[in-house]
C-alpha cells in the first residue's frame, strides 16, 4: 500500500474495509469477509438488485446518525432520538461526466430546533462521508424537530 508520508503524519486509520465488485453497475459487489454481498442493476433496468446510489446513501444515513449520537455528547445535548435519511442523485456535469447531489432529512426528537439545526450542523463536522464529499458533492441538510 502506498500512502503519502504527509497523510500518514496526519491520519490515524482507524479501520479498514474491502469490497470487490465485478461487472459494473450491472454485477455484483461484495465485503473481502463475505458479510455484505449484493447483487447490483441499473436504476430503471427493471432487474433486481441494489444500485451504487442506495448503497451510499443507506451507509451515508448510518454514518451520519451515528455522527449525530457523538455530536449530541460533544454539545452535550441529549435529543430522545434521531432518525436520519439520505437522499442520493445523479446527475451529469457540463463536461459530461456524472456527479451526485444529495439531501440529508434528520428527524430529532426532545430538542428545540435552533439546538437540532447546531446538532446537525456539528454531526456534519464530524461525518466521514460528509468530510469525504465537502467541496465536491451539493448536500443540503434539513432538520424536522418532533
Amino acid at each position: 500500500m502506498n500512502v503519502p508520508i504527509a497523510l500518514l503524519a496526519v491520519m490515524k486509520i482507524l479501520y479498514k474495509t474491502r469490497a470487490t465488485a465485478t461487472g459494473g453497475r450491472s454485477g455484483h459487489s461484495q465485503t473481502d469477509d463475505g458479510v455484505f454481498s449484493v447483487d447490483l442493476s441499473e436504476p430503471g433496468a427493471g432487474k433486481s438488485g441494489a444500485n451504487p446510489e442506495q448503497l451510499f446513501a443507506a451507509a451515508y444515513a448510518a454514518c451520519f446518525d451515528s455522527a449525530l449520537q457523538a455530536a449530541a455528547r460533544l454539545l452535550k445535548l441529549s435529543p430522545a432520538g434521531t432518525k436520519t435519511s439520505v437522499e442520493v442523485g445523479l446527475g451529469q456535469n457540463v463536461a459530461g461526466g456524472h456527479t451526485l447531489d444529495i439531501d440529508i432529512f434528520v428527524a430529532v426528537q426532545g430538542i428545540p430546533e435552533g439546538l437540532a439545526r447546531e446538532l446537525i450542523e456539528t454531526a456534519d463536522q464530524l461525518c466521514p462521508y460528509s468530510n469525504a464529499i465537502r467541496g465536491n458533492v451539493d448536500v443540503r441538510l434539513h432538520v424536522t424537530v418532533t
